[in-house]
């Protein structure tokens, strides 16, 4: 750790670093979907649809760990797009569940082994152990 008395290095911060790793990542996961893929929100979302089968648009926020505003807009282009569907909850009529359409899984089917060459693309530079261990050290920091 970086005393008080020393000078303030930008590149060696956590958070400039986390962002440049998330941006080399997201260029990868873009060229590695192809054209007209979804954002990697979208594909998260997708995938736990994917998991679920059915979901409020709360939950889904809280397990994509997307604040309320985001996941709206990320379901309403999910939604124009074809790939997740509302419906009302049978049980509370004030409520609306989502699930993904017959296309959104077919989508989600066709682009998974893409977001996993994405992923590997990504920690590629790494050993297997480092690759490992950096994970790790990400879920415990997340």
């Amino acid at each position: 750790m970086a005393r008080q008395d020393e000078p303030y290095v930008l590149e060696a911060q956590i958070g400039h670093l986390l962002r440049r790793a998330h941006q080399r990542h997201v260029a990868i996961f873009l060229a590695s979907m192809g054209e007209d893929a979804p954002t990697p929100t979208q594909f998260a979302a997708l995938v736990k649809l994917a998991d679920a089968g059915e979901l409020s648009q709360n939950r889904l926020g809280r397990l994509t760990a997307m604040d309320p505003a985001t996941v709206k807009g990320v379901v309403s282009r999910l939604v124009a797009r074809g790939f997740v569907e509302r419906a009302a909850d049978p049980g509370d009529q004030r409520r609306v569940t989502l699930r993904l359409s017959p296309e959104g899984r077919a989508r989600v089917a066709s682009l998974v082994d893409k977001a996993r060459a994405a992923t590997a693309t990504t920690l590629e530079p790494l050993s297997e152990a480092e690759q490992r261990r950096v994970i790790a050290l990400l879920r415990k920091i997340a």
